[in-house]
């Protein structure tokens, strides 16, 4: 019990960055453009949360907040970055596959040039005031058993679960979600009922670009002390498995990221858990990634995304 009870915050604040990715990786596919540099935008979203942090914990007035102002910094540098796909996707209709290829081969060369750039060495310099854990949470430390096992989390977790609920309501009982999923469903039957297809799609890669960015800078502020090219390590890929898994439904979306970020805390674990210990830990190193496959065969096949994602609109075609 005790281990199970330990397995909560790890799970909790491996699963908080998944989550957040794969709800932006939900608004862009459901305008139906594929978001596959979420990687990549996590990358530039981590790099601006890390550096803002460095550069501000010192000063008088915003040191005690640069752990947050971090955030904020990906939240907008992701919204920046995701331009890229935007313009390539929807003004010059690149292939949306390899326009994210790109862009998330130009977020490893980027972000280690600039830290180059700004600290002299090909990361950042280590922060020491990133985001703290929660000693207590008011009402539910009172209670036994749960009350110990969600001592010691992140409050990045709230702003998932806020976030799972606003993306509910934004796609499903909004005019914007309305029109959003029109066009990954038929683009041409939206603009036919005067839909302006390209800035609905532009508002959602945009929005998608706000979460990855955020989710980048939560997961380098809250699991670690610096940036580094590897700092993301392909949990911007979990998070589109995550999204497919949940098949693009914001609640779906957070059951999956609460189960890859179990299958992590597992691994990290299960050198402590009877029988499972005698099996050497690569193995269990390997097991986020191959529960993420697995998962992928079982379910992409059930899995029906918006019938328009991927596909290049071409407004004179009809």
């Amino acid at each position: 019990m005790s281990i199970i009870i330990s397995m909560v915050p790890a799970t909790l604040m491996v699963a908080t960055p998944i989550i957040i990715a794969a709800l932006g990786g939900l608004f862009s596919e459901r305008s139906g453009i594929v978001n596959i540099c979420i990687e990549g935008i996590m990358m530039v979203g981590g790099f601006a949360g890390a550096t803002v942090c460095v550069l501000l914990e010192s000063h008088p007035t915003f040191g005690p907040y640069a752990g947050w102002l971090g955030l904020l910094a990906g939240l907008v540098v992701g919204i920046i970055y995701s331009l890229l796909l935007a313009v390539s996707t929807i003004n010059f209709k690149a292939d949306h596959t390899i326009a994210g290829t790109a862009i998330n081969l130009l977020a490893t060369g980027i972000t280690v040039y600039l830290c180059q750039i700004i600290f002299g060495q090909q990361r950042t310099v280590a922060f020491s005031k990133g985001i703290s854990k929660m000693k207590e949470i008011p009402l539910l430390s009172d209670i036994p058993v749960i009350g110990e096992a969600f001592t010691g989390i992140y409050p990045t977790i709230f702003i998932a679960l806020i976030l799972v609920v606003v993306t509910w309501f934004i796609v499903y009982k909004t005019r914007f979600g309305l029109r959003m999923r029109s066009c990954g469903e038929n683009p041409h039957a939206a603009a036919s009922m005067g839909i302006d297809v390209y800035k609905t799609r532009y508002a959602a890669v945009m929005i998608s670009g706000a979460f990855a960015g955020l989710a980048g800078a939560i997961m380098v502020l809250t699991n670690g002390i610096q940036y580094t090219a590897s700092s993301i390590h392909g949990v911007g890929f979990i998070a589109i498995a995550a999204l497919i898994f949940g098949k693009w439904n914001p609640l779906g979306t957070l059951g999956a990221g609460l189960f890859f970020g179990f299958s992590s805390a597992l691994g990290v674990y299960a050198s402590m858990i009877p029988i499972l210990n005698l099996i050497p830990s690569e193995f269990f190193s390997c097991i986020p990634y191959v529960l993420t496959i697995i998962a992928l065969i079982i379910f992409s096949g059930k899995a029906v995304g918006p019938k328009a994602s991927g596909q290049i609109y071409d407004a004179g075609k009809r």
